[in-house]
């Protein structure tokens, strides 16, 4: 099957989510104002560790570019370079790690060279009150501690495996989750003792569980790069919106989340 045919098919398949995501700006016209504005939607693929720093920055996007809208669709890396080498419409991709930007780039359809534009670590997220007594990664292989981790192939869960070797130890998770919010979420629900996740994401979910700092999570630390797609609906947008994330505002909500500098 040809690009093309790919891209409409998965076009399609997708069409109520994207729809919803962009809501009314999704007929906009991409092309630059005659002033050199941005104009149109900007669909932004993003790894899911950076729903509420993109959520923000996506806002702030909008504000400074008046006439556009910014459509975030966020997942575990994987599926999104998965969704773009299968000809999903997407005009940037932000990976929460270098691997699977690979998969993007090595298949031609990255604009460009992609850059890192922030830094991540993993911390041991409890439950509140911490009640099965976590103190570091060794604990996690105690009998009877329930653990959720990433899926070996989302980035999360890679920094884990890369963690837990440094550490030697070994353990069996009760789940394996596609994303970080879908193993941080075992933990807010009490389905679990503990999860590796992020620390932004331990961060934004502070009212419900507590992040504990290790040591070996400084052999885990992963690059978080972003691009403009090669076929990208709207190349200007994509331009702008990359150069943004790398702006010192954009830079000061990633700091803010607890992302750090690249």
């Amino acid at each position: 099957m040809s690009r093309r045919s790919r891209r409409a098919t998965l076009a399609a398949a997708v069409a109520t989510v994207m729809l919803a995501l962009a809501g009314c700006g999704g007929g906009d016209d991409p092309a630059p104002a005659a002033d050199g504005r941005v104009t149109g939607t900007v669909t932004v693929f993003a790894a899911a560790s950076l729903t509420e720093s993109f959520t923000r920055i996506a806002r702030d996007f909008e504000a400074a570019n008046p006439g556009v809208t910014v459509a975030l669709n966020l997942a575990g890396s994987s599926a999104l370079a998965n969704q773009i080498n299968q000809g999903a419409p997407a005009d940037v991709f932000a990976s929460a790690a270098p691997k699977n930007m690979a998969t993007v780039t090595e298949s031609g359809n990255a604009e460009g060279t992609p850059s890192v534009f922030a830094r991540n670590q993993l911390v041991i997220a409890v439950p509140r009150g911490n009640p099965a007594g976590v103190r570091g990664l060794a604990d996690l292989a105690r009998p009877g501690v329930q653990v959720a981790l990433c899926a070996d192939q989302v980035p999360c869960g890679a920094a884990a495996r890369t963690a837990l070797t440094a550490a030697g130890v070994a353990l069996t998770p009760v789940t394996l989750e596609q994303d970080v919010k879908g193993a941080l979420a075992k933990v807010k629900l009490g389905e679990v003792d503990a999860a590796l996740v992020y620390r932004t994401d331990a961060r934004a979910a502070s009212a419900d569980v507590a992040g504990i700092e290790f040591p070996e999570s400084a052999r885990a630390v992963n690059d978080y790069p972003i691009v403009a797609l090669r076929d990208a609906p709207n190349p200007a947008g994509a331009r702008a919106f990359v150069a943004y994330v790398h702006s010192a505002p954009a830079q000061a909500v990633l700091a803010g989340a607890g992302f750090q500098s690249p």
